[in-house]
């Protein structure tokens, strides 16, 4: 039996045999990293090859440029906005601050047209309370006197004063003014002036104020007094109602 297996493995029939390298492991993984290697750049350049034949790089590429060119646009209109908004907030801020100007000067242009008339007013007071010819002394000019509808008595009168030739002086006294009308039909006159006060000047003072009058009683007669200070009547001037 053993010859009959030793010579079949001598002769013709004995089976084939194949003589390999062996190669290490380490080896064999390497070649294969190389293989697969060449592969995926083979597929990378293919596919790129691809792209480029199909046109899609060079429409990537303009994207790309597009994209750059909005970005920059973007940018540009983002520094456009806030100088616009920094424009806008100064012109609000100069427009409130001229609305503030404008309202000022309407105020202050409204109390210069008051105190224009004022000054009128009293221009023509003082021209009408002039004299005509000089002289010396103290007097009571442009008297005036009027009923409020509450019943009190509106008065205004200039008390003067001239020393022609010589350094005038203070005058130092005190005004009264004196009422007298009807009551129950009958003449009436207060025993007391009704307005009472001290008056002090150089060359003139202008005197004006309200006045009480009586109850039931009918004004006739305004009557003022300008006494100096020993009580004697300097001036005096009186108005019909």
């Amino acid at each position: 039996m053993r010859w009959r297996l030793l010579r079949r493995r001598l002769s013709i029939s004995a089976p084939r045999m194949a003589v390999r390298s062996h190669l290490p492991w380490p080896l064999r993984w390497a070649v294969a990293a190389l293989m697969l290697g060449f592969s995926a750049a083979l597929a990378l350049w293919a596919f790129e090859f691809g792209r480029n034949i199909a046109g899609l790089n060079h429409g990537a590429r303009q994207m790309a440029d597009v994209l750059a060119q909005t970005r920059e646009q973007l940018a540009q209109a983002r520094q456009d906005r806030d100088r616009a908004q920094s424009v806008a907030n100064s012109a609000d801020s100069l427009l409130k601050a001229e609305r503030v100007t404008q309202q000022r000067l309407a105020e202050q242009v409204k109390a210069l047209e008051a105190e224009n008339l004022a000054l009128k007013d009293d221009l023509g007071f003082f021209e009408r309370l002039l004299p005509a010819t000089g002289g010396e002394g103290v007097s009571v000019r442009g008297l005036q006197g009027e009923l409020t509808e509450s019943g009190q008595l509106r008065y205004r009168l200039l008390v003067m004063q001239r020393a022609e030739g010589r350094i005038q002086s203070d005058f130092v006294g005190r005004f009264e003014l004196w009422l007298s009308g009807t009551r129950d039909g009958k003449p009436w006159a207060d025993a007391h002036p009704v307005v009472a006060r001290p008056l002090q000047f150089k060359q003139y003072s202008r005197v004006e104020g309200v006045a009480a009058c009586p109850q039931g009683v009918q004004l006739r007669l305004v009557q003022v007094r300008v006494l100096d200070g020993t009580g004697g009547v300097r001036a005096s001037q009186s108005l019909r109602l």
